[in-house]
């Protein structure tokens, strides 16, 4: 049985014995019939508890439109034109500004930029990058449920419209993906951030990959949201190949949840407990780095039988992510050491990255990662208290090193297009 495993702008192929589980997205069984800008374009026309975009815009003198940054395979050359085209069409002499969600990421490079804007939007439209650690371009706006203050760019905080592009998809703490999350985590102030990103909510059982009821990020993130005025959203879901195969447009919670919704009959899958769990991150953009490869491992994790091994095949071209993330767990004595002082952390006291290390500290704890990736990272890895592999085929070798040689093998080619859940359809 030969499976496919995203890595990079390629793949690998592992011939996976009979007995293995696979657990997949279904969204693949959608057809969007190959123009992502006409399924956009649909699902504006008829918008999710909000007029048309158009509407909105009539009378409006400036609009924020916030984006998603280099980090996101958001279809965005299907997205914005008709938002453009409709936010114009409302109001002919609109001041439209482009502003890039980045969050606690670095900032996109013009060259990412135009890949992922085409050159015609790049060129012709106002773009800005946000700065979460630039006070002066950001605007206090209040207080979040958690006690947290809502810190966002100017931008987004002083235009007369205020909307955002996006994807859905399963988010490993957030729920999923998409809506509110443009703005918090997207163009909020770093304080803002690090109060969201907490160790208590990052600790909830509800903080967890497909949750949203309950979730105590979610909550904030909504108040965010609303506090911001986020009028309008434009969401897709894409498929493997990056393709958008749905859109949902409308108000920012009721269409995100419509898309959710939608989303989840297609990526809820059953544990298959099993001693090696072998996963990726999905493939370029989104395993450009360790940080982000930690969504991936959860999905492993949730799949893992107690004491087993994960596999993980990423890239990172990016290397690690950020070295603040790096250290935290290079100098810890151990990933318990190192998850019991997180959790002893203040929301206050939240720090940079925190929230990953938390989740990949949680990860060590009961498991074994390896990592197969580039051997220039060998080192990294290691110093990250995981197992180099400069191969799946190694990889494997040293999992039934760990586990015996009949060991049990589950396989999730995409760790973050899958929701793993023990009651799940």
């Amino acid at each position: 049985m030969i499976i496919r495993l995203p890595y990079g702008h390629g793949w690998i192929e592992y011939d996976a014995p009979s007995t293995a589980a696979v657990l997949e997205s279904s969204v693949g069984e959608l057809r969007g019939g190959g123009d992502g800008r006409k399924i956009v374009e649909a699902a504006m026309e008829r918008p999710v508890g909000t007029p048309r975009l158009k509407e909105l815009a009539k009378g409006k003198k400036t609009c924020t439109l916030i984006i998603s940054d280099h980090t996101r395979p958001v279809p965005s050359k299907d997205i914005l034109p008709p938002m453009l085209k409709e936010l114009r069409e409302g109001s002919p002499g609109i001041d439209i500004t482009l502003l890039v969600a980045t969050g606690f990421h670095r900032s996109s490079s013009k060259e990412e930029l135009v890949n992922k804007l085409g050159r015609e939007i790049f060129e012709n439209e106002t773009i800005v990058v946000h700065d979460c650690a630039d006070p002066a371009s950001n605007t206090r706006l209040g207080l979040l449920p958690s006690g947290a203050p809502l810190v966002i760019d100017t931008l987004a905080a002083e235009t007369d419209l205020l909307v955002a592009e996006g994807f859905i998809e399963p988010h490993f703490f957030a729920g999923f993906s998409g809506g509110r999350k443009s703005v918090l985590p997207g163009v909020c102030d770093r304080v803002t951030v690090l109060g969201n990103h907490c160790s208590a909510f990052i600790d909830s059982p509800f903080a967890r990959t497909g949750i949203l009821d309950g979730n105590p990020l979610h909550r904030d993130m909504l108040a965010a949201g609303r506090m911001a005025k986020l009028a309008f959203i434009v969401n897709v879901i894409i498929d493997e190949e990056k393709k958008t195969v749905a859109a949902f447009a409308g108000d920012f919670e009721t269409a995100h949840r419509a898309g959710c919704d939608f989303l989840r009959r297609y990526c809820t899958v059953k544990p298959a407990y099993a001693d090696i769990a072998i996963t990726t991150n999905g493939g370029a953009p989104l395993d450009q780095n360790i940080y982000q490869c930690v969504k991936s491992m959860t999905a492993a994790e949730a799949t893992a039988a107690p004491g087993g091994v994960i596999v993980l095949c990423a890239e990172c071209a990016d290397g690690t992510g950020g070295d603040g993330f790096y250290r935290s767990l290079k100098d810890c004595r151990s990933p318990e050491q190192l998850y019991e002082s997180i959790m002893a952390t203040p929301q206050q006291e939240t720090i940079p990255d925190q929230w990953e290390t938390q989740i990949l500290a949680r990860i060590l704890k009961k498991h074994r990662v390896i990592f197969v990736t580039r051997p220039e990272l060998e080192r990294t890895v290691s110093d990250m208290k995981m197992i180099y592999a400069p191969s799946l085929e190694k990889a494997l070798e040293l999992a039934r090193g760990y586990q015996g040689k009949d060991a049990s093998v589950t396989v999730i080619p995409n760790g973050i297009a899958v929701i793993v859940d023990g009651d799940g359809e």
